[in-house]
């Protein structure tokens, strides 16, 4: 398996498991839409996409990430937003390997963390995270509002 940063050329793969991944998530396919989205963020460089392949070159997985700050370390920092694993490969080091690479390129730029969000009830997940070191925020509590 490799893991290697997205460029326009993976857009496809890209698109396909960014739309597993909002289904995952309960939102209704919609690949054409996934497509533009994932599109303009490779175009624009806007957010940092890691895509795993297998041996054989299959996409197996992504991570995206999105460059921000932290006003009270006084640094940049890096959000992970989207990590997936398409359900064929679960269980095999994917998400390890991307979690690792992400770190790895977000070290290389210069940020102090990698903060991340997960579902309650996605124990697995947290258990991949948990397992890398990453700490449940028991300090703050995060809100959202929704605009739409």
């Amino acid at each position: 398996m490799t893991t290697a940063p997205a460029s326009l050329k993976d857009l496809d793969a890209v698109a396909t498991l960014f739309d597993d991944y909002r289904v995952f998530y309960g939102q209704p396919s919609d690949l054409p839409k996934a497509r533009i989205f994932m599109e303009a963020r490779l175009t624009y460089n806007d957010s940092h996409v890691i895509l795993a392949r297998s041996k054989s070159g299959a996409p197996t997985g992504f991570t995206q990430l999105y460059p921000s700050f932290s006003s009270v370390r006084l640094a940049p920092l890096w959000i992970l937003n989207d990590l997936f694993v398409d359900p064929r490969f679960r269980g095999r080091g994917v998400g390890r390997n991307l979690m690792r690479h992400a770190e790895e390129d977000a070290r290389a730029a210069g940020a102090c963390a990698v903060t991340l969000a997960t579902q309650m009830q996605n124990v697995r997940a947290k258990h991949l995270y948990e397992g890398l070191g990453y700490v449940r925020d028991e300090e703050f509590d995060h809100y959202e509002r929704s605009l739409a």
